[in-house]
């Protein structure tokens, strides 16, 4: 099955659900419907199309996470940002880390490879994700990211990101 919206009710949460609760709470998004996108490159070739010129934007890339000690971790950061995983692991404290198994991201984040997101912590709370994030989020205006699946991009003010987390109880550490 793949992470696009036409399998969204596959979800525990849909991306549907996800929009009507950020509604309902007040945080504000565009909501940029395209083609799926899996990696930053295909995110590049379509960003263009709703892209706010001089918009103080973040575009991230996300990380889902294990340690040997089947911790689970998502980590965001600004999509340009180099990552190595053991350096990565060792700022985060937390030893050598690999990539979490599809089953593992859907049982944990409630979503499919292709889609991963910090709004995704709307199920990680409850699963034990430690969540971290390019402190580059600190700085920005408005940040990007997929809602839960990968064929929809939204941009939400900083605040209401951070307004998001808080409502969630997500405690977010900050990569410098």
């Amino acid at each position: 099955m793949d992470a696009s919206s036409a399998f969204q009710d596959s979800l525990p949460v849909s991306s549907d659900a996800l929009l009507a609760h950020l509604t309902e709470w007040g945080l504000d998004y565009r909501l940029h419907e395209h083609v799926p996108l899996r990696t930053v490159e295909e995110s590049k070739a379509v960003e263009d199309q709703f892209m706010v010129p001089c918009e103080k934007a973040l575009r991230v890339k996300n990380l889902y996470l294990r340690d040997k000690k089947k911790r689970n971790y998502l980590v965001t950061l600004e999509q340009n940002r180099e990552i190595d995983l053991k350096g990565l692991g060792a700022a985060l404290g937390v030893g050598n880390l690999s990539f979490g198994s599809p089953d593992r991201l859907m049982q944990n984040l409630g979503i499919r490879p292709g889609a991963v997101s910090p709004l995704a912590m709307l199920n990680g709370v409850n699963n034990n994700v430690r969540f971290f994030m390019d402190a580059a989020a600190q700085e920005a205006e408005v940040i990007y990211m997929h809602p839960l699946v990968n064929d929809r991009t939204v941009a939400m003010a900083q605040t209401d990101v951070m307004a998001f987390f808080e409502r969630i109880g997500c405690e977010v550490t900050w990569l410098p």
